[in-house]
């Protein structure tokens, strides 16, 4: 179990030491994520789209560019799309 540990701390590492601004930037996507995620959970049946969806689209947009500088293109068609989607319906939203 601690080499597990150990190798996941490993990592962790090597992924900052490799990129620090992209690890940060994945970071701050990530707690965007799941506090969007959480005040959402909470806040069912009538949650707050117009603050959350802008932020949630930040974040999409922030794994963008994150997964372009990774050169992986399975992440960056998915956030990409992602961020396309919410685009299009946080512009539907304020129109209606």
């Amino acid at each position: 179990m601690n080499n597990i540990v150990h190798g996941i701390f490993s990592w962790i590492r090597s992924d900052y030491n490799s990129s620090r601004a992209r690890f940060c930037v994945e970071l701050l996507a990530w707690v965007i994520s799941i506090c969007c995620s959480i005040v959402m959970a909470f806040t069912v049946p009538s949650p707050p789209l117009l603050i959350l969806y802008p932020i949630w689209i930040l974040g999409c947009a922030l794994y963008s560019w994150a997964a372009w500088t990774r050169r992986s293109f399975g992440m960056l068609a998915n956030y990409l799309l992602l961020t396309t989607i919410d685009s299009v319906g946080l512009a539907r939203m304020l129109i209606n």
